[in-house]
């Protein structure tokens, strides 16, 4: 290609790119508010104006690449052209807006709206019977594919990953677990903006441990006014409460209640004793990134209210 004809083929493109840019966005708007506003059939109505008046402006731009594009060099051919740009770069237009919809980062609203006019280009530049330029324009389709379909949606499943850990660490002066007990698994966690919960369930369901972390009530441990018939309560000399309630058929539902920090932290059982509930209190730590994205990975935490 010789530089003149370079010359003309870029500024062809570049003519291309700018209209589409330009009414695209014009005709996307427009299609919102009548469909808004007017109901579908003042959305077919604008359809069947302004997309043969787009069609027009497009073969209007073709007019100064009568000498680098053969469809180009006769009005009948260039409508055709057209009407080829027009609905292949369309369909480029519809998959940017499915990976815009699916989070996937286009850039500001200005960079969006210049993003319309480049499909159009694309297809404009596969009918320029030059080999660099179809290269070209195979390797912006190409770049285009792998963002919109691998790279973008990568991407925005980080950025909402991140927001959700972020929600989840909201309140890290709650996030607080013990070691898992000896045959059993993560159930259920719930954080909440005043507490947070993990249940602990044996494999074969036969057990529980349940942990809650609380902004604390009361300035220290204190036994509560009523109780059960068959409860009683007891605060040690190190600031622990002890709850035992008595379950018909012999069991016991056992509640520790101890302060740490500035949370109230309370872990109770119906199939541990005080001893082993004490031994898993002492285990008590700060929810580590590994262990938190576990929960995550394992689906058993949720947000509460």
């Amino acid at each position: 290609m010789t530089r003149g004809r370079g010359t003309l083929t870029a500024l062809h493109l570049l003519l291309v790119w700018a209209m589409m840019a330009a009414a695209v966005p014009v005709l996307g708007f427009g299609v919102v508010v009548t469909g808004w506003s007017g109901g579908s059939g003042a959305t077919v109505l604008l359809f069947l104006l302004a997309v043969p008046l787009t069609v027009g402006l497009l073969a209007t731009a073709g007019i100064p690449a009568r000498t680098v594009v053969p469809l180009c060099d006769s009005a009948p051919r260039r409508l055709g052209w057209a009407v080829l740009v027009f609905a292949l770069g369309t369909l480029g237009v519809l998959a940017g807006v499915g990976a815009y919809g699916g989070d996937v980062d286009l850039g500001s609203a200005g960079t969006r709206v210049a993003l319309t006019g480049v499909p159009y280009a694309v297809v404009a530049a596969f009918f320029v019977p030059d080999r660099w330029v179809r290269l070209g324009a195979v390797a912006a389709l190409a770049a285009g594919v792998v963002y919109g379909g691998f790279v973008g949606p990568a991407q925005a499943q980080q950025r909402r990953h991140a927001a959700e850990v972020a929600r989840y660490r909201e309140h890290p002066e709650l996030l607080y677990v013990i070691a898992t007990p000896s045959g059993m698994r993560v159930a259920r966690a719930v954080v909440g903006p005043a507490s947070f919960s993990i249940e602990y369930h044996s494999v074969q369901q036969d057990g529980y441990v349940a942990l809650t972390v609380r902004r604390p009530l009361t300035p220290t441990p204190r036994c509560p006014e009523f109780l059960g018939k068959d409860a009683t309560c007891t605060v040690d000399t190190d600031g622990d409460m002890r709850v035992i309630d008595g379950i018909p058929g012999g069991t016991r539902d056992i509640t520790l209640t101890r302060r740490h920090r500035d949370a109230e932290v309370q872990v109770s059982s119906k199939s541990l004793d005080e001893p082993g509930l004490r031994l898993l209190l002492d285990t008590l730590h700060s929810l580590s990134d590994k262990e938190l994205e576990g929960l995550m990975r394992e689906k058993v935490i949720d947000e509460g209210f």
